[in-house]
């Protein structure tokens, strides 16, 4: 080609244009075979998962410790010596079982006296109320003087009180004698006694004898930070809660080493007053606890049903990040294929998802893997990838 090229340009000016041609040509077919020889890059590929609003359980877990329902102290109320212990220590008793016995020997004698004058004031009762028959016979014809009838009737009257008196006497000397039958005033569990055989109890010091505790149901007291309590309110003030109803409120039992108490209990009451000191009110839970597993001071910490939110979207917890300033965010794939940065509002988790109330709306895509390929404004494939299912909250 080139000796050509040469004779072409020796014949003159026609001949160098027509070497000009020659030499454009080819480097159009030279710049041609390297564009269709370079690769076109391709377009990365995202798995997705497409989020629907839903409705959520909205939970709250609180701390608290458990609180029998009824104690009992057993105290002596008279004096005396124990003479015996009629109960297992850690035992259950029942009502009115009797646990300790003091010497009944003194309360019995009083009651004895206390009975003999009983006696004699219904003694002398009755000859005084003979003597007033008697006289007021007399008075009317004149056999007697009238003063003499009136001390009678003074003699039968003070008699009678007498009598009164004497009833008196002789029902607290039984109710003293009684209480020489120390018994328990509750069904519950005992718990260690705090005298033996052969202690002195008094009655003006009330000595504790032992504790009597009802746990089967059983309170369990939470602390509720005010703040949560307005919360709470403010949501259900503005419809974005419902709540299941007075009363009827579920609560589930975390025990200290992280099972789940297997009996649900109730919601009772929330405290109308605020501790100054902690800033929290009391929100207390009654519990069935008939194999014993609760027991009096446990720390637990219960969940709480509070209602439902029906304008919330679960996100995948994969697909969810966090920023320097603890912002959660997610990458979306908007309609243009394009993806797109989006700051969200997740602050607790159900299951494997979190529950995002802002910053998502129905039927956006999320990504949940190929990101590290990818950035924000790129255009990319989404290929649709099933929602993981959601492990069961414990």
């Amino acid at each position: 080609m080139f000796p050509a090229m040469i004779g072409l340009i020796r014949t003159g000016p026609r001949g160098a244009a027509c070497v000009a041609s020659l030499l454009a040509m080819a480097c159009v077919a030279g710049c041609g075979a390297d564009a269709a020889s370079s690769p076109v890059a391709p377009v990365p590929e995202v798995s997705v998962v497409t989020v629907h609003k839903t409705s959520v359980p909205v939970t709250m877990e609180l701390p608290g410790r458990t609180t029998p329902v009824l104690v009992a102290q057993v105290r002596g109320r008279v004096d005396g010596i124990v003479l015996a212990r009629d109960f297992r220590e850690g035992a259950d008793v029942n009502a009115h079982q009797r646990l300790f016995k003091i010497d009944p020997a003194p309360y019995r004698a009083a009651l004895d006296s206390a009975e003999a004058t009983l006696a004699r004031a219904q003694a002398n009762l009755a000859a005084a109320t003979v003597l007033v028959e008697r006289y007021k016979i007399l008075l009317a014809g004149n056999g007697v003087a009238k003063q003499d009838y009136d001390n009678a009737v003074a003699a039968q009257g003070q008699a009678a009180a007498d009598v009164a008196s004497g009833k008196a006497s002789v029902q607290i000397a039984r109710i003293n004698l009684g209480y020489t039958d120390v018994t328990s005033p509750i069904k519950g569990r005992i718990g260690p006694s705090t005298v033996t055989p052969g202690a002195y109890v008094q009655a003006n010091t009330a000595t504790l004898m032992a504790t009597v505790q009802q746990l089967d149901p059983i309170y369990v007291d939470l602390n509720q930070s005010s703040v949560q309590g307005l919360q709470l309110r403010r949501d259900v003030a503005s419809g974005k809660l419902k709540l299941n109803g007075p009363g009827q409120a579920k609560v589930a039992l975390l025990l200290e080493d992280g099972t789940t108490y297997p009996l649900p209990g109730t919601l009772q009451f929330t405290d109308v007053t605020v501790d100054p000191g902690t800033g929290s009110v009391t929100v207390r839970a009654l519990f069935p606890n008939p194999q014993g597993v609760l027991l009096p001071g446990m720390f637990v910490r219960a969940r709480i049903d509070e209602g439902v939110n029906d304008n919330v979207v679960l996100a995948p917890q994969v697909g969810v990040t966090h920023d320097s300033a603890g912002n959660a965010t997610t990458l979306v794939v908007e309609g243009d294929n394009k993806i797109a940065r989006r700051t969200i509002q997740a602050t607790r988790t159900s299951g494997g998802d979190w529950v995002v109330e802002g910053g998502l709306n129905d039927g956006d895509k999320i990504i949940v893997a190929g990101v590290q390929n990818v950035r924000s404004g790129s255009t990319v494939r989404a290929v649709e990838e099933p929602a993981p299912v959601s492990p069961p909250s414990n």
